[in-house]
C-alpha cells in the first residue's frame, strides 16, 4: 500500500510538470506541523516558480486547478506566497483504516524500494559478571531497532561485542588454577564446575590479588600471555570461563524472545589476531 505522502507526492508533482512545462518538480509534501495548516502541506511550489520566474501564488492556484485529489482530500486552501494545504476526506481516512485492518501480515505498510544493510549492537555482556539493567535496557531497544528496520526490509546485521578478552583473564585463570591444583594440567579447568556468581567473586579476589600479590601478578601476566600466544590450557580455561558466561545470558534472551543468538557474537576476542597489522597500520601512518 502506498503511502498517502508518496500519493500526494506524485499527483501534485504531476501537476506541477503540467502547468510549468517542466520536468523532476518536486512537490515536497509532508505531514503538517501545525493542526491550522491541514493535515498534509506542500511546499514544493516556491521552487518550482523560481525556475519559470513567475508569481509562486498565482502559480498555486493553477496548479491546484490541475490537481486531481478529489477521492483523497477536501477542496486545496493556498496559504502565503504558495503553501498548499491540505485536509483528508473522512471516507478517505476511513477507507484507509479499513484496508490496514484488512492486511493483517503488514498493515498497509510497503517494505522500502532500496534496501540497506543496517548492523544493529545490543548490550555486550562483560564475561564473568552478571548482566545489570543497562544490559537489559541496550538489550531491548536494540531488538526492538532490529525488527522494525527488518519488517521495512532491510537487511539486519545483530552483533552482541562481549567483553571476553584482555589482562583480567590471565588473573581470573590464574586464580582458578590455585583453586584446583589438584586438576591435571592435561585436563585444564574443564571439568571444574563453577557459577557465573563464583566468576565474579573470583575476578574480584584475582584483581584485588594483583594488586598486592607480586608472585601472583607475575603468573597472571604470563597466563595471558600464554592466551595471546593460543596455548591449549591457557585457552581450554577461558573458554570455560566464556561457556558458564553464556550459559547465564542467553536463556535471559531467551526469556525476553530477543532474536540474539550466540552466533551473532562478536567479541573483543575476535579481533585479538588482528590488532598487530592495526598497530603495525597505525604506525606505518605516524597516528601510533
Amino acid at each position: 500500500m502506498k503511502s498517502i505522502t508518496d500519493t500526494l507526492e506524485q499527483r501534485i508533482s504531476q501537476a506541477i510538470g503540467k502547468v510549468t512545462g517542466q520536468k523532476g518538480c518536486p512537490a515536497l509534501v509532508s505531514v503538517s506541523k501545525n493542526p491550522k495548516f491541514r493535515d498534509y502541506q506542500a511546499n514544493g511550489v516556491m521552487a518550482a516558480a523560481k525556475k519559470i520566474k513567475t508569481n509562486p501564488r498565482q502559480l498555486a492556484e493553477q496548479i491546484v486547478a490541475e490537481l486531481d485529489i478529489d477521492d483523497i482530500c477536501q477542496p486545496p486552501e493556498i496559504a502565503g506566497p504558495g503553501f498548499i494545504n491540505l485536509r483528508l476526506k473522512d471516507e478517505f481516512v476511513a477507507g484507509r483504516l479499513l484496508e490496514i485492518n484488512s492486511d493483517k501480515d503488514r498493515l498497509g505498510i510497503e517494505k522500502v524500494k532500496m534496501p540497506k544493510t543496517v548492523v544493529v549492537d545490543y548490550s555486550g555482556p562483560n564475561i564473568a559478571k552478571q548482566m545489570h539493567v543497562g544490559h537489559l535496557r541496550s538489550t531491548i531497544i536494540g531488538d526492538c531497532i532490529s525488527r522494525m528496520v527488518e519488517f521495512e526490509g532491510h537487511t539486519v546485521v545483530r552483533q552482541n561485542h562481549i567483553g571476553d578478552w584482555g589482562t583480567q583473564f590471565g588473573m581470573l585463570c590464574t586464580l582458578l588454577e590455585e583453586k584446583v591444583h589438584k586438576a591435571s594440567k592435561d585436563e585444564g579447568l574443564l571439568n571444574i564446575s563453577q557459577t557465573l556468581e563464583d566468576l565474579e567473586k573470583f575476578y574480584q579476589e584475582a584483581k584485588l590479588k594483583d594488586d598486592t600479590d607480586e608472585e601472583f601478578a607475575k603468573e597472571a601476566r604470563a597466563a595471558i600471555a600464554g592466551l595471546h600466544h593460543g596455548e591449549e590450557y591457557w585457552l581450554n580455561s577461558w573458554k570455560d570461563i566464556v561457556r558458564e558466561s553464556r550459559n547465564h545470558y542467553q536463556p535471559i534472551y531467551g526469556r525476553l524472545a530477543v532474536k540474539l543468538t550466540p552466533e551473532d557474537e562478536r567479541g573483543e576476542s575476535f579481533y585479538a589476531d588482528k590488532l598487530a597489522d592495526v598497530v603495525e597500520q597505525l604506525e606505518a601512518k605516524k597516528l601510533a
